[in-house]
């Protein structure tokens, strides 16, 4: 006759069976506590549904409403004044143009995107989305100087999630002296766009399609709902399929997606890739000149062609700061004599490609009345390697609207400008001896 099993055998039993019963539940409830907590990482981002200003008293309150808890940093800057939200990325689903005051048009300010700004408090405008890999951005443009009273994640009666920023006046001084102790190694903080190190006897010219904007900088606010950065994301898209189809280069990207992406990052990535050819694609909007269109090829210079042209590289200048960073990095003044001879012959080259892009452009598109011109444009001052920026045309113009936004006009304009780059690189592909773009190299240096 089998021993009985001792009392405390049985209870060792039982509980072994409770522990099993449990952690079956767990598993076919994915609902339950433990699941949730080994699903997380792996969880989709919180989506914002909507965004609202309130205003009590004296003090102006930001709301997002979310469908997950999220962990601000939020911290302030000087010159120009603003409130910087730093948070884990975030699914906007947002109209990313009504954080502009209610009688904003599409024209001087670059990048504003939210809910609609008040008409009193502390807020003016502000704007938001990806500023690097997994991490978003809530910039607030202040109407006077402000103090963060809290900036918070928490759940409200419906069960949904609420970001709160609270802002309050401060005096000018007081404002200065928190922006400088709430100092942030930002730019140092967002990890520079790597290049693609595969192929590295890939002996192809290497191409670097920058589509201007993205992320927290929206850049122009077009007629309808256009958005720059979405538009010539678009059309940098069906440019590098266009350039890819013979192999004869080799095509990148500065961003893959809506991706905020520096200035200085933009420059240091074709330079890392050994790029042979750079073009940053834009599409501008202008409110002075309303019968403005037509595409314009830009190059850099120390001194702007005409004042529309200085006009506009200010404010692509700025689109650094639309994304909260502490202002635009500009190369060192360098005064060595081999650096100057190879930024005066990429500025050649520069020169040679535009006025062929011009060329090729006037066959399938617009242009500009002056379709040629050079500014201060930083994301162009790479000394080694020959840039340009071509606007696409005007958002605020009904005519250029019309073209941008069919795919035909887009694969027409992109085979003009694969047209374009490949009668500069012929030389380079094809036979030797004296080149039509060495001789223009030439003129240009004269």
């Amino acid at each position: 006759m089998p021993p009985s099993r001792s009392p405390i055998r049985n209870l060792t039993s039982a509980l072994t069976v409770l522990a099993l019963l449990i952690v079956s539940s767990v598993s076919l409830f994915p609902g339950s506590a433990a699941a949730r907590e080994d699903a997380s990482p792996d969880a989709a981002p919180p989506i914002a549904s909507s965004a609202h200003i309130d205003q009590v008293l004296d003090t102006t309150r930001l709301v997002f409403d979310l469908s997950g808890a999220v962990e601000p940093d939020a911290f302030v800057m000087a010159d120009p004044d603003r409130v910087i939200i730093d948070l884990p990325e975030i699914v906007f689903q947002i109209d990313p143009r009504s954080g502009q005051p209610k009688d904003a048009r599409p024209s001087r300010r670059r990048g504003v995107s939210g809910a609609k700004a008040s008409e009193t408090g502390v807020i003016s405008s502000f704007r938001f989305g990806l500023f690097a890999p997994g991490k978003s951005r809530i910039v607030i443009d202040l109407a006077k100087p402000a103090r963060i009273v809290r900036a918070i994640s928490e759940p409200g009666p419906d069960g949904r999630h609420r970001l709160q920023v609270e802002l309050a006046p401060t005096d000018a001084a007081t404002f200065r002296r928190t922006a400088r102790a709430m100092a942030r190694e930002i730019i140092a903080e967002r990890p520079a766009p790597a290049p693609d190190a595969s192929g590295a006897d890939d002996r192809r010219p290497v191409i670097v399609i920058d589509p201007g904007h993205g992320g927290i900088d929206s850049g122009a606010q077009g007629i309808g709902s256009v958005i720059e950065k979405a538009l010539v994301f678009d059309f940098s898209k069906v440019l590098e399929a266009r350039l890819s189809e013979g192999g004869k280069y080799k095509v990148l990207l500065t961003r893959n997606s809506d991706v905020f992406v520096s200035l200085a990052d933009r420059v240091k990535f074709a330079r890392n890739s050994n790029a042979s050819l750079f073009i940053s694609i834009h599409a501008d909007t202008i409110s002075e000149a309303a019968g403005v269109s037509g595409a314009t090829v830009y190059t850099v210079s120390d001194k702007a062609s005409d004042a529309q042209a200085a006009k506009l590289a200010e404010k692509e200048n700025d689109a650094d700061a639309a994304a909260g960073l502490g202002g635009p990095e500009d190369g060192a003044d360098v005064s060595d004599i081999l650096f100057d001879l190879t930024r005066r012959e990429t500025r050649a080259y520069s020169h040679v490609f535009a006025r062929s892009l011009v060329a090729y452009w006037n066959g399938a598109g617009r242009l500009n009345k002056n379709p040629l011109r050079s500014a201060g444009f930083l994301v162009l001052k790479a000394p080694d390697v020959p840039s340009v920026l071509l606007e696409l045309g005007y958002l605020s113009s009904e005519k250029d609207m019309a073209a941008l936004m069919k795919p035909q006009w887009r694969e027409k304009a992109a085979g003009a400008m694969v047209e374009a780059i490949d009668k500069f690189f012929a030389p380079r592909i094809g036979a030797g001896g004296q080149t039509e773009a060495a001789e223009g190299v030439a003129a240009a240096q004269r």
